[in-house]
């Protein structure tokens, strides 16, 4: 097939346009896009850019630091997206996350490429949390960002309706562009198949450690049920991110060493860690839709997860896991309890999660919709 159309998709983090990203990549390419990439920070020779250049994606630095909002080094950012756009003169070009959203498309708006889309995969720290002090002027600046960004827009896309119906409540969005809402990243349920349950309890949380994430909750609900049952294990993978909410490495080892939970830190393929959990547990206060608990639903895994957006829509109350409410660390360890006491109920909602991860959540079923979306077939 002739690729004629040059498309570019631009990231603030290297990882995820292959583990978030590289099914749609593959979709792109088989509609014959000529795939370009735009991400910072991407180590030449490294596993991301093999991956890459083994599709036969064409990848660009650009100067994005993902925290913080520098307004020189912002600008630089600018700049550097309209140079590329200029030179590659793309038909398509479609951002995700905040930084990229928002410079990607004014970026794109004043090269006049003609179809641009933003992917809005959650609301980050400055929308999480109570909004006083630093974050609430982060908030204000950011929802500014925002509604000038998406006004130039063609389509926005979002992973949950409670996010789609924030940005159109407070105009982020205005009411001439349309959006639609996607099922999350989807989950290759071919790559993540179903593995058997292990013999005692044990429940994992894979997360950056952010406070926003619920890591202190999933810690504190441990202490709870250990003191009721001693034998259950508890489980946390993921790393210290560069994050005004971040955990810190003391509360980790404090954790660590006090036996109340096993940290296993950054792991690039986490299917032997759920294969290892009976119980999967995202206590977060808020989500696009996330991965993580796509992973598991497709590996066979009940889940407990938060009632809020992008989180409710994983799991069905009593059926493929448990809900409860945001911060209420009673609750999220009534709910592990509630696993551990009753034979049997982790099995039947391992099978009910993965028929839905089938159903609503295959890759190529969401890749499929962004591409309708964006007029590609």
């Amino acid at each position: 097939m002739i690729k004629d159309e040059p498309f570019l998709l631009i990231a603030s983090f290297p990882g995820s346009l292959i583990q978030f990203r590289g099914p749609l990549i593959d979709a792109l390419l088989e509609a014959g896009k000529d795939v370009h990439v735009a991400v910072p920070d991407l180590a030449p020779g490294g596993e991301v850019a093999v991956a890459l250049a083994n599709k036969g994606v064409r990848v660009h630095s650009i100067p994005l630091q993902r925290t913080g909002l520098n307004p020189i080094r912002d600008l630089r950012l600018l700049l550097s997206l309209v140079a590329l756009m200029l030179r590659l003169r793309p038909r398509f070009v479609l951002s995700y996350t905040i930084k990229p959203v928002v410079y990607g498309s004014i970026a794109a708006w004043l090269v006049g490429v003609k179809h641009r889309f933003a992917l809005v995969t959650g609301l980050g720290y400055a929308f999480t949390g109570t909004a006083s002090g630093k974050r609430a002027l982060l908030r204000r600046l950011i929802q500014r960002l925002y509604r000038f960004a998406l006004k130039r827009t063609h389509r926005v896309f979002f992973q949950n309706p409670d996010d789609e119906a924030l940005f159109r409540e407070f105009q982020l969005l205005p009411e001439t562009v349309p959006s639609s809402v996607v099922n999350g990243s989807g989950v290759d349920v071919a790559e993540y198949s179903v593995a058997p349950l292990p013999d005692k309890p044990s429940f994992l949380l894979i997360a950056r450690l952010l406070g926003d994430k619920g890591v202190r909750e999933y810690a504190q609900a441990a202490q709870l049920v250990k003191a009721v049952y001693p034998e259950a294990v508890f489980r946390l993978v993921g790393w210290i991110d560069d994050n005004p909410d971040a955990i810190t490495q003391r509360e980790v080892d404090q954790w660590v060493d006090s036996g109340l939970l096993e940290f296993q830190g950054r792991l690039d393929d986490v299917r032997p860690a759920i294969s290892d959990c009976s119980v999967y547990v995202l206590p977060s206060y808020r989500e696009g839709t996330p991965r993580t608990v796509l992973e598991a639903m497709a590996m066979g895994r009940a889940v407990i997860t938060t009632d809020a957006p992008g989180c409710r829509e994983t799991v069905v109350d009593g059926d493929n896991g448990f809900l409860v409410p945001v911060k209420d660390v009673s609750a999220l360890a009534d709910a592990m309890m509630e696993m551990v006491a009753t034979p049997g109920l982790a099995a039947s909602m391992s099978e009910r999660s993965r028929q839905v991860a089938e159903e609503k959540y295959d890759v190529h079923k969401v890749n499929a919709a962004m591409l309708e979306g964006m007029g590609i077939q």
